[in-house]
């Protein structure tokens, strides 16, 4: 928008930093709230409870509800009912018809007041800490206002509404986000520090989320912004972890794992729905029964345990609308909180054994699994969200069912995503609860499930690929396993009846693997039972075509489709990088933020030396404020004039950080053996590693502990001084990363190619001006494309020639190992970073008979890449050329341009925004009530 035609400008009145340059003053009165969105179903919850205080009750006979229409009224007495119910509705509604001011005043007062009244501290006392919660609980007010009139309104509107599945949400801090959203930065910012306190100092007392690990669960948060920003009704679901999966620290150079405590201090911007409850059973058995009216025989799943489900909401802001959507996230909690039988027979710990044990449900993200218990931990955690969810969607689209309108019709007003594998046990789910609750019949059944899911694979790895035993599922889920059976039956029918007789066919196409024991295949389960499933990168769709789902695609044409990632610009630059959207704003007007694609008409000014020179301070600064935090987080002082190369993601074999480490000891090799003049002319590098490893993968484990004896070893090396600087920061996150990926000028994303399903790292680094070295790989193939390949320093096999040489690993001649190569193995080897021993696992891999990810063969022309980006780093005003048409050729990789693919090709959905009434102002914009309170037209 232009400065006069944000439609959120009336919240503006403190300050506009980074919206706009809006002018500084007085708002004018924030609209009403829109009184014509009432909820129907909940107004006639309130007739019923009226009625039945009057004796008339509720005559509809447990049937399916409709609108008011529907609803029998008993001449005086529901006429009585109607009048009272809507003179309260009428009396609520003056009572919170206006939204809340944003004015700078206006936010101080409710600061203050939040600190003394929700956080009941003394006066005057105020420290940091109370401040943030103050501001959260401040700014959270201005949201639900929102959320509940967007639901309201979306109810009203009877719409299609998506929900997006996923155990993992990485959402990070929600506070700057939030504010950034609303429009409203500059308006707190002033009010906080008129009272003395700085907003980036507010904003960094939050604790961030531990409710996701890596690129999954922050796609996730990505698309749930996008959603509201483009006024898409819908929900996320997830867990809400207690401790999430865990806190990284290094002692000694190696990763230990602690309990992640986020929510210690509460989290303020969530509601807890103690309103919002369902039981999901585990365990138990199976009875059939013949149906007295119909004569079919029926099952009921009965017995075993039962654990509740406990909502909490988080509502998501848009940025520059009203619209905000929700994140739901259950608890488990258990069905009788304690045992007093149990305690006054002195048996304590008996007492609280189920309580421990339910809870335990939604403790961790990613319990291992290398052990029965922890597998059947994941299970159970994996049915209860999905139960939990169907549940909470069945029941909101009951409440809404009108004439004419039944559970078939519910793909027309529902979709459901499964963010990968982890939630396609709701398959069955979702056909038990119409098969046994709602009494369907299978075809019925069927035709509802497979035309409501859509499934999203973000992987062709085998192991990630889930598959559970069938003893497993018999005994948690009796009722599902059999229901799966039945789905594979009637599915390998239908392949038989296409390819009779091809048992090789029906044997990979089972979703039952016939091995010992037998396993359910958990991919070919969501395969089979949605109607669209999606790759998120041109080549790994190719891949699930090919490779992973070869015969359901022969089966099923045009069924597997490709949607690439995309990543949100509201948090990755506009909140991430100040500096360098500033530079945006100042040219083309905040509207950038939502219309990626404008950045293109800059792309003429990258040989301009004035916007360059703009665009490298930008970078300087983003460099500062980082060296800034690694000096007084990890006591390193950073050469801020060096190229920053970075590598920070999940630690994991295919990702090759292990190739990264193995060229820095090469580097440092060189520079440790080179004259004086030779290193003159050397480039200077600072190389910074961040990531986790699962706290079972051993081989992750050693990758980091080379990496931090090589930093340790080049760091205090007099030869690398203002050369070479080695940093690995622990605890990534999403917060660290707003920090990071502003400041670097390479970025590495080298996964062997075919193995990287599409990578968002790689799309924030080159939107914030950094440049790629990378392989062929996931969305790298796109953006070279978009921004050109001379722009993307590319190396390394193919996925072709990568499974090319892998069937030959075994039975080739192995080629000489490169001798830069063997140099470095022998440093390794010779114990200068650290005892060999440790070392040994990593180096056995890389044997030519056993080196799987090919690091071997990629090592020579990954050095040839490096210093092909050393070499255009040197030529400054060519790099700054280079970097400003990357950036601004990105707009292909905002989730923007994502979500508006799935809801055209996948959700068959329409934006639907929510647009509160605007007022003519009647007095000065200065005017206030005695009390604060603006004037109300």
């Amino acid at each position: 928008w232009g400065v006069g035609t944000n439609p959120l400008s009336w919240k503006l009145g403190g300050i506009g930093v980074g919206e706009g340059n809006l002018h500084v003053g007085g708002a004018e009165s924030p609209p009403d709230r829109q009184k014509d969105y009432i909820d129907e179903a909940e107004m006639d919850d309130e007739l019923d409870t009226e009625r039945a205080v009057r004796g008339s009750g509720n005559c509809g006979g447990g049937g399916p509800r409709g609108g008011r229409s529907d609803r029998p009224h008993h001449s005086h007495d529901g006429a009585a009912a109607t009048t009272t119910v809507r003179a309260r509705v009428d009396q609520l509604w003056k009572l919170s018809s206006s939204y809340l001011p944003s004015d700078v005043p206006s936010i101080q007062r409710s600061l203050v007041q939040h600190v003394e009244y929700t956080l009941a501290r003394r006066r005057y006392k105020f420290d940091r800490a109370s401040f943030y919660q103050a501001t959260a609980h401040s700014v959270r007010d201005r949201l639900i206002e929102r959320w509940t009139d967007t639901q309201q309104f979306y109810a009203s509107r009877d719409v299609k509404r998506m929900y997006y599945m996923s155990l993992e949400f990485l959402v990070g801090r929600s506070l700057g986000n939030a504010v950034s959203n609303l429009g409203l930065r500059g308006a707190y910012a002033e009010a906080l520090r008129q009272l003395g306190y700085d907003m980036e100092d507010i904003i960094a007392e939050e604790k961030e989320p531990a409710l996701g690990n890596g690129g999954l669960g922050r796609l996730a948060s990505c698309f749930l912004d996008t959603l509201a920003t483009l006024n898409y009704p819908a929900w996320g679901y997830g867990l809400r972890y207690k401790y999430g999966m865990f806190e990284q620290r290094l002692i000694h150079g190696k990763q230990v794992e602690f309990p992640d405590y986020w929510l210690t201090n509460g989290n303020p911007w969530e509601v807890e729905r103690l309103d919002v409850k369902y039981l999901v059973r585990l365990y138990g058995s199976v009875r059939s029964y013949q149906d007295k009216r119909t004569g079919r025989w029926r099952f009921c799943w009965e017995g075993g345990e039962m654990v509740v489900a406990v909502a909490y909401d988080t509502p998501v802001p848009g940025y520059g609308t009203y619209n905000t959507n929700n994140m739901r996230l259950w608890a488990s909690k258990p069905s009788h909180e304690f045992d007093l039988a149990s305690f006054n027979a002195g048996d304590y710990y008996g007492a609280v054994e189920a309580k421990e044990r339910c809870e335990s449900i939604t403790s961790v993200l990613y319990p291992s699994d290398d052990n029965v218990n922890g597998k059947v931990l994941r299970l159970k955690q994996q049915f209860f969200f999905v139960s939990a969810t169907l549940q909470d969607i069945l029941r909101r689209y009951k409440k809404r069912i009108v004439p004419g309108r039944t559970l078939k019709n519910l793909p027309d007003k529902v979709a459901i995503q499964l963010n990968d594998t982890h939630p396609s046990i709701s398959i069955p789910e979702l056909m038990r609860l119409l098969l046994d609750d709602e009494m369907l019949p299978w075809e019925e059944a069927w035709d509802i499930t497979s035309r409501t899911f859509g499934y999203t694979n973000h992987t062709i790895l085998p192991e990630a690929l889930e598959k559970w035993p069938v003893p497993m599922l018999e005994e948690l889920l009796p009722r599902h396993m059999q229901i799966i059976f039945e789905i594979n039956h009637r599915f390998l029918c239908q392949v038989d009846a296409k390819w009779p007789g091809d048992v090789e066919r029906l044997a990979a196409m089972s979703i039952i693997e016939e091995s010992q024991p037998k396993m359910v295949r958990m991919a070919h389960l969501a395969v089979v039972g949605s109607h669209v499933v999606n790759g998120v990168a041109e080549i790994h769709t190719a891949l699930v075509k090919s490779r992973l789902f070869p015969e359901f695609n022969e089966m099923w044409p045009g069924r597997i489709v490709n949607v690439t990632n995309g990543v949100t610009p509201r948090r990755w630059i506009l909140q991430a990088n100040p500096a360098l959207s500033s530079i945006f704003t100042a040219i083309l007007g905040p509207g950038w933020v939502n219309n990626l694609r404008r950045l293109e008409t800059l792309k003429p000014l990258a040989t301009d030396p004035a916007f360059q020179a703009q665009w490298s301070e930008a970078k300087r600064i983003n460099k500062q404020r980082l060296a800034a935090w690694v000096r007084e987080s990890i006591g390193i002082e950073l050469m801020v004039d060096a190229i920053f190369d970075m590598q920070v993601k999940r630690i994991h074999e295919y990702k090759r950080q292990l190739l990264n480490v193995l060229s820095i000891v090469h580097r440092y090799a060189v520079i440790a053996t080179s004259t004086e003049e030779q290193r003159r002319a050397m480039t200077p590098r600072v190389c910074i590693i961040a990531g986790k490893a699962a706290p079972g993968y051993d081989i992750a484990k050693k990758i980091i502990q080379l990496a931090c004896g090589l930093s340790k070893v080049v760091n205090n090396d007099v030869r690398c001084a203002n050369l070479l600087q080695v940093v690995f920061i622990p605890n990534f996150n999403v917060s660290l990363a707003e920090l990071i990926i502003p400041a670097s000028d390479v970025s590495q994303h080298i996964s062997t190619a075919g193995m990287e399903a599409s990578g968002t790292g790689n799309m924030k680094f080159v939107m914030n001006g950094g440049l790629i070295v990378g392989t062929a790989d996931g969305a790298n193939i796109e953006i070279a494309r978009a921004i050109g390949k001379d722009d993307l320093f590319c190396f390394g096999a193919t996925a072709d020639e990568v499974a090319a040489l892998r069937r030959t690993m075994h039975t080739r001649a192995p080629a000489p190992v490169d001798p830069r190569l063997a140099r470095v193995l022998r440093m390794v080897r010779s114990g200068v970073f650290g005892p060999p021993d440790d070392y040994a696992p990593l180096l056995e891999s890389l044997e030519p008979s056993r080196d799987f990810y090919l690091v071997g063969h990629d090592f020579p022309g990954y050095l040839d890449a490096l210093d092909a980006a050393d070499a255009a780093y040197r030529d400054r005003a060519g790099w700054a050329a280079k970097t400003i048409r990357a950036s601004c050729s990105m707009w292909a990789f905002s989730s923007d341009r994502t979500i508006k693919q799935y809801a055209r090709e996948v959700w068959g959905m329409e934006p639907l925004p929510f647009k509160p009434p605007h007022h003519v102002q009647a007095n000065p914009p200065h005017g206030l009530h005695q009390h604060g309170q603006q004037a109300k037209h």
